[in-house]
């Protein structure tokens, strides 16, 4: 199946069929995330997993590694590297659970917490400028339509993300944070 030319009346060739394929559109579109991501978020040395990491321990502090995991949707052995290195530059401090002698678990130190919280108008610039081509009216249905693709195919995945949240709750939040100005994230105090 061939798609129409882009922009056809000036000539250009037609596109591949590869622009038909959810696949191949959505790699592209993480490489155009990953490279807004690094380019407002530059100065900080970081990477989004290990943004991703802190904003799971700012809101559950003392999770432990297949915890993180789940949440952010990446292997264990992945969890341990990035919290490795986020250790090494005095961001998080690991201890041994008090539940679970075996289990380590992170907490974000003030060094973290301060760094996320200065990182993170940067951040949500990186996510406002992917999402500046669609009208605002279509943004909320834009994301509505990936968590559905992500929770029919979670299963398939290397490794199964955490979906029991309310996604209408959590924006709401976000649209009220909006309004107010407020850029922090909140703290979420509720023991996991």
């Amino acid at each position: 199946m061939r798609n129409e030319p882009r922009g056809a009346a000036d000539g250009a060739a037609p596109r591949l069929p590869l622009w038909s394929r959810p696949g191949y559109l959505i790699r592209r579109l993480h490489q155009i995330h990953s490279s807004l991501f690094f380019e407002e978020c530059k100065r900080f040395n970081i990477t989004p997993v290990q943004y991703g990491v802190l904003t799971a321990l700012h809101h559950r502090p003392g999770s432990d590694q297949v915890t993180l995991g789940a949440e952010l949707g990446i292997d264990r052995t992945n969890v341990a590297d990035v919290l490795e290195r986020l250790s090494r530059r005095g961001m998080i401090r690991r201890a041994r659970s008090e539940r679970d002698r075996r289990s380590m678990i992170a907490f974000l130190t003030r060094k973290g917490e301060a760094s996320m919280n200065e990182m993170y108008a940067h951040m949500q610039r990186s996510q406002e400028r992917l999402m500046a081509p669609l009208a605002p009216e279509f943004r909320p249905a834009f994301m509505a339509m990936i968590i559905q693709i992500i929770d029919g195919n979670n299963h398939l995945g290397r490794t199964e993300l955490r979906t029991d949240f309310d996604v209408e709750q959590m924006s709401a939040r976000k649209s009220k944070k909006a309004r107010r100005g407020t850029r922090k994230p909140a703290r979420r105090t509720a023991p996991r």
